[in-house]
């Protein structure tokens, strides 16, 4: 297991230099605020969804796509068990913070921190496993997620008027990775090879996705404040949920249903991944508590660089 650990550790510390110039590049103002805002559409619509479609390229095999199904549905349970978690044990006074704590136990960054690394390990393989996991995890953050963060979740009498409308089908079934994921589907499905001419763009494009969102990362983090989170005793308790009571639980659930191979190494790397990056956007969209979800978003981020390969590195153990 120590073995294990160590591998994922390197791949985490390959990660962590890659976040590191990017959070020069924001302290010393190389890279700006305009800067990020498109670097971050790119790597939305073009940088994730040619990732995805590339590791679609392969032709039809009826034990990849059990694992296919097999991967959406750990997505399922790892969403569904950070939810009865999250609402068990997390309580506030204050709504709108409360509201942050349990979208950041919820939902991790299974995209931006988790196709990297399950690249790095596992190939094209992990990223396929992986897109069935983050397929999960957009349905649920443009369903669950607003109403909570809308706080229309429980018929809260404070719920901000612009969150009255709450969600709306098409941003579950229109946004960039589940159309990607379903052209992708079709190619594999019917074992579709793209031409080299468009094959070879993609491939480059997809390259993109290790170096990019971490470097966006370490720029986010040139600008977060943790001196609120630091000293927040209830912060650490929603970080430690994150990071490794909830992966830890769901690893374990994993296990009982006898989930192994790749997709039990792909979708525990997905729950292992700090808090989502989504959680300051929806906070602000809401009026939730956004200085508390970017110090959620920023410290679980970098404490993570400790906790992945510990529990990555046990799921390679078992796997």
């Amino acid at each position: 297991m120590f073995q294990n650990m160590l591998t994922v550790g390197a791949q985490v510390l390959i990660l962590f230099l890659l976040i590191l110039m990017g959070y020069i590049a924001g302290k010393t103002k190389l890279f700006t605020a305009g800067a990020a805002a498109g670097m971050s559409n790119i790597i939305l619509y073009f940088v994730s969804p040619c990732m995805i479609l590339n590791a679609f390229q392969r032709d039809y095999d009826p034990s990849m796509l059990k694992g296919l199904l097999l991967a959406f549905a750990a997505g399922a349970i790892g969403h569904g068990v950070a939810i009865l978690l999250a609402h068990l044990l997390v309580r506030d006074p204050d709504k709108r913070r409360e509201c942050v704590y349990r979208f950041c136990i919820v939902f991790s960054n299974c995209g931006y921190m988790s196709f990297p690394l399950q690249r790095a390990l596992l190939g094209e393989t992990g990223v396929f496993y992986g897109t069935a996991y983050v397929t999960m995890f957009n349905i649920l953050i443009w369903s669950y997620g607003i109403l909570l963060m809308s706080r229309s979740f429980g018929a809260k009498k404070n719920a901000p008027a612009q969150g009255e409308k709450v969600f709306s089908i098409s941003k579950i079934l229109l946004n960039p990775g589940i159309l990607s994921a379903c052209v992708g589907l079709v190619f594999f499905f019917c074992s579709i090879r793209l031409p080299n001419v468009l094959a070879s763009p993609i491939a480059s494009m997809a390259a993109l996705n290790t170096p990019m969102p971490m470097f966006l990362i370490g720029y986010y983090l040139s600008n977060a404040r943790f001196g609120t989170i630091l000293r927040s005793r209830k912060a650490y308790y929603v970080i430690a949920m994150r990071l490794l009571a909830v992966p830890l639980i769901v690893f374990g659930c994993y296990l009982l249903l006898d989930l192994r191979g790749p997709v039990l190494i792909a979708c525990t790397i997905a729950v292992s991944a700090p808090a989502a990056a989504m959680g300051p956007v929806f906070s602000e969209r809401f009026g939730d508590d956004t200085e508390t979800s970017v110090g959620l978003v920023s410290l679980s981020t970098v404490l993570s660089i400790i906790t992945m390969p510990v529990v990555v590195g046990l799921a390679q153990s078992f796997a």
